[in-house]
């Protein structure tokens, strides 16, 4: 199988998105653990979420006059605003397909940048990332983590950490379509080998765990909750052989755990997570990713402060 990216790949996606992302913190985590715990605060990034990375890369590498034609993407959450802030920096349109589902906030802080939000039923929007189009839309279509050069914007991170912490022994990152995962282990495993790597799932959503404990890709069940950021029913095929490869395997965390995450990550360090970021420090937490240096990816913070604190003001 071919290298899903490269080291210069990862490089040249630094120099694209360095004038759009920002490098971010590296801090510790101020709390009691069996991890000596760190967190990648990629929440601090311009739109809230580490997605900025990936739409800066893709976009700054598509040619001038397919991106005058605007964008299209399919998300319900981070990418919709990555891919709407890029493109109002670009000075070109953004069009996102949003399951009705979706959070209305976050939706509007995608048109409040300028993008042009079309909301449709679960089964439509899950068809637009196989289709890469939307009916009646004639745009450049920017996959939410199923690109290559997605994938090396997101591992733009991993060269920061090994910069940051080159002794670090193992890396816990949210899984949702496996974009962040697979580009963020893509670099650990070819500059530090020696890192254990695992995704990080909820137990609501966890399709990544199903499939390596089947061995082929899986369709699982998805129950809503707070933790709206990752999870998912399907697993896509080639992204599950990448995964198979790169990671040491998938850390589920329960609701409470989450929950009990972002209230230590908002006591102790002051920091507000979303769900989807609260899943990689609760499985830290938990130990099962070992008890050395290890890293949280802490991949975004936009959740709706009610909705926060009501979640944190219960958790046991």
């Amino acid at each position: 199988m071919k290298t899903l990216i490269t080291l210069d790949q990862v490089e040249d996606a630094r120099r694209n998105i360095a004038p759009v992302a920002l490098r971010t913190a590296l801090v510790p985590c101020n709390a009691d653990a069996p991890a000596n715990l760190y967190l990648k605060l990629e929440n601090l990034q311009p739109i809230g979420s580490f997605k900025v990375r990936g739409a800066a890369n893709i976009m700054a590498r598509t040619p001038r006059e397919r991106l005058a034609r605007g964008v299209l993407t399919a998300s319900a959450d981070n990418m919709a605003q990555g891919v709407a802030f890029c493109a109002r920096w670009l000075g070109v349109q953004a069009t996102i397909v949003a399951p009705e589902t979706c959070q209305a906030t976050r939706m509007g802080v995608v048109e409040r940048m300028g993008g042009r939000v079309i909301k449709v039923p679960v089964a439509d929007w899950r068809r637009t990332f196989d289709t890469r189009s939307y009916p009646g839309v004639d745009a450049t279509f920017i996959h939410a983590f199923d690109d290559p050069d997605v994938m090396a914007g997101n591992g733009t991170i991993a060269l920061e950490l090994l910069e940051d912490l080159p002794e670090v022994e193992a890396v816990v990152i949210p899984w949702g379509g496996g974009g962040l995962s697979c580009g963020i282990a893509a670099v650990l495993r070819a500059r530090a080998p020696r890192v254990r790597i695992y995704a990080a799932e909820i137990e609501t959503a966890a399709p990544l765990a199903a499939s390596l404990a089947a061995g082929e890709p899986c369709t699982v069940e998805c129950k809503p909750s707070f933790v709206d950021g990752i999870g998912s029913q399907v697993m896509f095929p080639n992204i599950f052989e990448w995964a198979g490869r790169l990671l040491d395997g998938s850390l589920v965390v329960t609701l409470a755990e989450a929950a009990r995450a972002m209230k230590l990550v908002a006591e102790r360090n002051r920091i507000i997570v979303e769900g989807a970021a609260a899943c990689a420090v609760a499985a830290a937490l938990s130990g099962r990713a070992g008890a050395g240096k290890t890293v949280a990816i802490v991949s975004g913070g936009n959740i709706d402060l009610d909705q926060f604190t009501q979640i944190v003001s219960h958790a046991a």
